[in-house]
């Protein structure tokens, strides 16, 4: 087996079609379909389940495609610190990043580390909470950042920055009449708030400060980012919740922010790394991000 076979099954798995996936890869559709079949003869499994309608994945293909994507991962990370060892860099980290982390902490923190470490390169992988776990545990990043500390046995949650949520609002909307808006005025509204798949952290602890209140909360939308949330809220859809390290990073003028009253209110983010000895690196990787913002 070779990291080509690989790539063919991993865009046949995206795209469920053969057609879009000779086209992805540059490739006429026979030998991609070929190529697909010597996989599984060499695996000794059947992988896709064709029809006439179309194919779709086996329950084997379905765990083949989440060790594929491991295996391609760690390539790629392999070929890049390579690269970075040959442009004179000493050590590299992975940081994988869920839940729609504040992009001005991360800027700040970056920043800092490329001034007094400036031989380290840092890697950053988007992904979700469930991925990075199973990253952190299979030695694919050496830490991460979400707003959830539920990581399991293995994993260390370390809060490192806390701030005030807010609520956000089209720029006229009724409860712009008050400096603080009490949550239960926030609850007469409907509400766009996090998916609890795709940021369950975030999910999590707006969840938790909902049921501070007796009312129910109406949802209108459930968003996967904050950047849609927002675009939702500015067109009226209804309020979403904020804080001000993400909204430093945004520029919508037809969005408001108001701080909530009466209840706590603070959004917490946490650092994620295996449960093992920390590396020099990685040590001073997290001391600088105590250091940035209160």
């Amino acid at each position: 087996m070779n990291l080509r076979l690989l790539r063919c099954f991993i865009v046949v798995a995206e795209e469920l079609h053969f057609g879009r996936a000779a086209e992805r890869l540059h490739m006429e559709q026979s030998p991609l379909s070929r190529a697909i079949r010597r996989l599984e003869s060499e695996l000794g499994v059947v992988l896709f389940e064709r029809a006439s309608r179309g194919i779709r994945l086996t329950g084997a293909g379905q765990i083949f495609l989440e060790g594929a994507h491991r295996v391609m991962l760690t390539f790629e990370q392999a070929k890049d610190n390579a690269k970075a060892a040959a442009a004179g860099y000493h050590d590299t980290l992975r940081i994988a990043l869920s839940d729609s982390i504040a992009r001005t902490r991360l800027t700040a923190l970056l920043a800092l580390c490329r001034e007094e470490d400036p031989e380290l390169e840092i890697r950053l992988f988007e992904t979700s909470l469930a991925l990075q776990l199973k990253g952190l545990r299979d030695d694919l990043y050496d830490a991460g950042f979400a707003l959830s500390n539920d990581v399991g046995d293995g994993i260390i949650a370390e809060a490192i920055w806390q701030d005030a949520l807010v609520v956000v609002m089209p720029s006229r909307h009724p409860l712009l009449a008050h400096k603080h808006v009490p949550l239960h005025d926030v609850l007469n509204h409907p509400l766009v708030l996090c998916d609890a798949e795709a940021c369950k952290g975030c999910s999590q602890q707006v969840e938790q400060i909902l049921s501070s209140s007796e009312t129910q909360p109406i949802v209108a939308e459930r968003v996967a980012t904050h950047d849609l949330m927002l675009a939702l809220v500015a067109a009226g859809y209804g309020v979403g919740f904020s804080s001000a390290a993400h909204l430093g990073a945004c520029h919508y003028a037809d969005v408001v922010s108001r701080p909530l009253s009466g209840c706590p209110s603070l959004l917490t983010t946490y650092i994620l790394r295996p449960d093992a000895q920390l590396s020099d690196r990685l040590h001073g990787f997290i001391g600088r991000a105590g250091r940035i913002g209160p």
